[in-house]
Parts: C-alpha cells; sequence; structure tokens
C-alpha cells in the first residue's frame, strides 16, 4: 500500500543539474498517472504522445504551440494537451521548467 508521495521542485531540477543532456526527470509513476518534470536546454524536441498530458508550468515563460496555435505561457499557468496533437514550447526563458502529468490510456481520454 502506497503511503503518497510529496513532489518537491529543487529535488527535482538538481536531477536534472546532473547532466547537460537530460531533459526529464520522471518522480513518481502509479497506475497510468506518470509526473516528470521538464526543463529543456534551448530547444523542445517533442514528437506527440500516445496519452493525455498536462503542464504546469514552474519557472520561466515563452510560448507553446499547439497544433497551428500559439500561445503564451509563464510561471502559475496549466496547459492540457490531448494525446496525439502535435506540440511544443518554443522561445523559452532559460529558466523555463514544467510538471508533466501523463495520464489515462493511449490515444487518450474522450471528453465531455
Amino acid at each position: 500500500m502506497m503511503d503518497g508521495w510529496h513532489g518537491m521542485l529543487q529535488p527535482a531540477l538538481d536531477k536534472l543539474a546532473d547532466s547537460d543532456d537530460q531533459r526529464t526527470a520522471t518522480m513518481f509513476v502509479h497506475g497510468t498517472l506518470k509526473v516528470m518534470l521538464y526543463a529543456p536546454h534551448g530547444t523542445d524536441p517533442q514528437i506527440p504522445h500516445d496519452r493525455d498530458e498536462i503542464y504546469a508550468v514552474v519557472k520561466g515563460s515563452g510560448h507553446f504551440m499547439l497544433g497551428e496555435r500559439s500561445i503564451s505561457f509563464k510561471a502559475g499557468d496549466v496547459i492540457f494537451v490531448p494525446a496525439g496533437v502535435e506540440h511544443r514550447f518554443v522561445d523559452f526563458t532559460d529558466d523555463f521548467a514544467t510538471w508533466v502529468f501523463f495520464y489515462g490510456p493511449k490515444g487518450g481520454e474522450q471528453g465531455e
């Protein structure tokens, strides 16, 4: 039985600081939920994912491409991306970092 999980930003950032080429640190996995810290360096090489995801921006600012749409973001913002949709962070500050929450079945959940 799991007692819970408490994620903290600094230990996750420290985990990423150990490697110049590492962009993600997996912090927690439970069932279909996977929690990661994502902090790309310079460019964001993402490809569409097979599950729904939520970004909770903790540091920095920039623009987020969701399909053909460009959305400005800053620390404190939350962004939802359905499974299979092209997306990436662009023109982001050097301190940019975001929590990423992957969840649900492959192909995503059906919204209301």
